[in-house]
């Protein structure tokens, strides 16, 4: 198993609802901790990460912070401005992509630093 959702895997960010020039949504799959996507302050918001291919998925790793309500769906307990990282085991789920809605926040900005996506591509 592998991180399916880093852009050199050749996934990309088929949607996202807000975008800031210095943070941009492709930030959060650059495989980079240190980059990061940032929402512009209003919720919901919401991000989709396509595959390269189908594939078949097993948990995903979040990082951010300031997140308090994310879909995939799973809650986020406050952690007092630190980077919070939150990991979803999924089974073995196949998918194209990936859909994350961040409902709500511990404060007005939420930023996700990295989304690993550990799978691998289903053969057909």
């Amino acid at each position: 198993m592998f991180d399916v959702a880093l852009s050199s895997a050749g996934a990309h960010i088929a949607l996202a609802t807000s975008s800031d020039e210095k943070h941009p949504p492709e930030n959060m799959i650059d495989g980079k901790a240190d980059t990061f996507w940032s929402t512009t302050g209003m919720f919901p918001q919401e991000v989709v990460i396509r595959f390269q291919t189908m594939m078949k998925i097993t948990n995903v790793h979040i990082c951010s912070y300031n997140s308090k309500f994310i879909i995939i769906p799973v809650y986020i307990d406050e952690t007092d401005s630190q980077l919070q990282q939150e990991e979803i085991q999924l089974g073995e789920k196949r998918a194209y992509s990936l859909r994350l809605i961040i409902e709500s926040g511990y404060d007005h900005f939420v930023s996700l630093h990295k989304v690993v996506v550990s799978g691998q591509a289903v053969h057909q």
